[in-house]
């Protein structure tokens, strides 16, 4: 399934790997002008290297096809727009989004064009200098922190619905504020250097002519070009903002009638998604991703009225294949109501409070059950106290190796726990969890030898061990939901442990974690078993004593058909 955030239409896909590249290039530019704090050679240096990718034909295309492409998507989302209420970080976006162009084209003028045409050195010393002296060096300096805050709000708006993005987002708001700081002390720092060097008696005309700068005619014919440039964007925005007041007209004439099953009945103009209908009229309607498409928790059943709607985008399609969704439901926030409609929230918060903030995510990783045989019969005996000592000591002696291998615990079950292997790779999560088993086989041994030694009987345990694809998300109320994982992956884990019980070994491993961990065991090492609530048969490798995982798996092949072992229903 591909990401949350790479789905969505063309418009939304374009836009954000278009503003991904812009955002790039901001940022080796304002390393280039910070490398002035360094020294000017190093600075040279830096736009050189920038040089090798954007300073030649084919970067050269793909630069301003980003820049052309993101501009045009932008006047496209006002001539588009269904409303002007919006949020404050969507309103500076927008707002900062349309700002640029008035100043982006002065500057492309004046140095890429003046550059081509007029052969005008282009070095950052140079162009430093060239607007050292005039309001024009703050203007640019501006541009850029005005490109540089538009594309953080739109990266957060972007990656806000990973369950990584919120850990590490106070650090890269530190980088966000720093980059360009950098950037203004190298301004600075460049510019009073090649000032002074400027005013020395006998060098202005020498740089002047060094740098070829442009002469009266030159500069006149360069201020044309950028007044018609200039004429040419407030024509286009003129015209994105008349599309918008002539098609809000035209929707005026024409209205539309929801109703929402325990819910309000609510009349409104056309042309708007129902997700907006809902947000505007204060209907309470989940949307996690904020009405980009990218999940499925506004989507609705139309119980009438839906031969009306147009049938559903390969987007949406995908999205409500994913959940097996019935014909009737749609997203929300990608129909457009024309006539009628009845509708049923399939997800409906409670007033106004919060939704689940981390969307649901598909991993392959190492699932691990365990679980302390006959610990009922023995716990029968004891005092709830001496119950619970007992068992906070063997989770004491056993949990320190799942962790210690990079796992964690997902929850305590009792007698027994639930562990997950989250790493980089599925191979590296297989690694992980034999590391963690055989190492908690070595922990149970020292474990029982305390317990020998106090008196006490030594403790049995079983688990399971399975690699493969889980989901893992927020789970629980919206007050109350850690996050957790789901899925076939956990139910064959759970079977596998339960196994060991009659198979009398302490470890069932699949051959899943072996394969996916990149070791070589002997085939005829694994037996094949039919397991309760699993499809397909399993082949897994007992393990009489966990500790002995690793000579397992390391032994060499042995010429021993396969076992096949039917189990019973467990």
């Amino acid at each position: 399934m591909a990401q949350a955030i790479w789905q969505g239409n063309l418009v939304q896909r374009s836009r954000t790997v278009s503003g991904i590249f812009l955002l790039v290039y901001a940022f080796f530019h304002f390393l280039n002008i910070a490398a002035g704090l360094v020294s000017p050679d190093f600075m040279i240096q830096v736009q050189e290297a920038r040089a090798l990718a954007t300073g030649h034909p084919p970067g050269q295309i793909l630069l301003f096809g980003a820049l052309l492409l993101h501009g045009g998507l932008a006047l496209w989302q006002v001539a588009s727009r269904r409303t002007l209420r919006m949020t404050v970080a969507q309103a500076v976006q927008l707002f900062f989004g349309l700002a640029i162009p008035l100043q982006l084209i002065q500057h492309v003028v004046f140095t890429n064009y003046a550059d081509r045409v007029f052969d005008v050195e282009d070095q950052m010393s140079s162009v430093i200098l060239l607007l050292w002296n005039s309001p024009e060096i703050w203007h640019q300096y501006l541009l850029l922190l005005v490109v540089w805050v538009h594309g953080c709000i739109g990266m957060h708006m972007w990656l806000r619905i990973t369950y990584w993005w919120r850990p590490i987002a106070p650090y890269l708001i530190g980088v966000a504020v720093l980059v360009p700081t950098l950037a203004l002390a190298g301004l600075i720092t460049e510019g009073r250097r090649m000032w002074a060097i400027y005013l020395v008696p006998g060098n202005a005309e020498a740089i002047q002519e060094d740098f070829n700068w442009p002469d009266l005619t030159e500069l006149a014919h360069l201020t044309r070009v950028y007044e018609i440039s200039l004429w040419v964007f407030f024509a286009l925005l003129g015209m994105a903002i008349s599309a918008f007041y002539i098609r809000r007209f035209a929707r005026k004439r024409q209205s539309v009638r929801i109703h929402y099953v325990n819910g309000p009945d609510i009349t409104v103009e056309r042309g708007l998604t129902l997700l907006e209908i809902s947000q505007l009229n204060g209907v309470p309607h989940t949307s996690l991703c904020g009405g980009k498409g990218r999940c499925t928790t506004c989507r609705v059943a139309v119980t009438k009225g839906g031969d009306s709607l147009p049938a559903a985008s390969p987007a949406e399609a995908r999205a409500l294949r994913a959940v097996k969704a019935p014909g009737d439901v749609r997203l929300a926030c990608q129909i457009y109501p024309t006539a009628a409609l009845t509708v049923k929230r399939v997800y409906r918060p409670k007033g106004r409070r919060r939704v689940h903030s981390a969307q649901g995510e598909e991993k392959t990783i190492a699932v691990l059950f365990l679980d302390i045989r006959g610990f009922t019969a023995r716990s029968a005996d004891l005092l709830p106290y001496d119950v619970v000592f007992l068992l906070n000591r063997f989770f004491d002696a056993v949990v320190p190796e799942i962790t210690r291998a990079g796992g964690t615990v997902d929850k305590y079950m009792g007698d027994g726990l639930l562990a997950l292997f989250e790493m980089d790779s599925s191979a590296a999560s297989s690694r992980a969890a034999i590391e963690a088993v055989s190492d908690i086989g070595v922990a149970l041994a020292r474990f029982n030898r305390l317990l020998a030694s106090e008196g006490d009987e030594p403790v049995r345990i079983g688990m399971g061990l399975h690699t493969g694809t889980v989901v893992l998300g927020e789970i629980g109320t919206t007050s109350n939901a850690p996050r957790t994982l789901i899925g076939a992956t956990v139910n064959t884990a759970s079977r596998l442990e339960a196994k060991t019980k009659d198979l009398g070994v302490e470890l069932l491993i699949s051959e899943q974690v072996v394969q996916t961990a990149g070791l070589m065991a002997a085939t005829a090492k694994f037996h094949t078993f039919e397991l309760r609530g699993v499809e397909q048969p399993l082949n897994a490798l007992p393990v009489q004593q966990a500790s002995a995982l690793v000579m397992l798996l390391s032994a060499p092949p042995e010429p021993v058909d396969t076992v096949t072992i039917l189990s019973e229903q467990v």
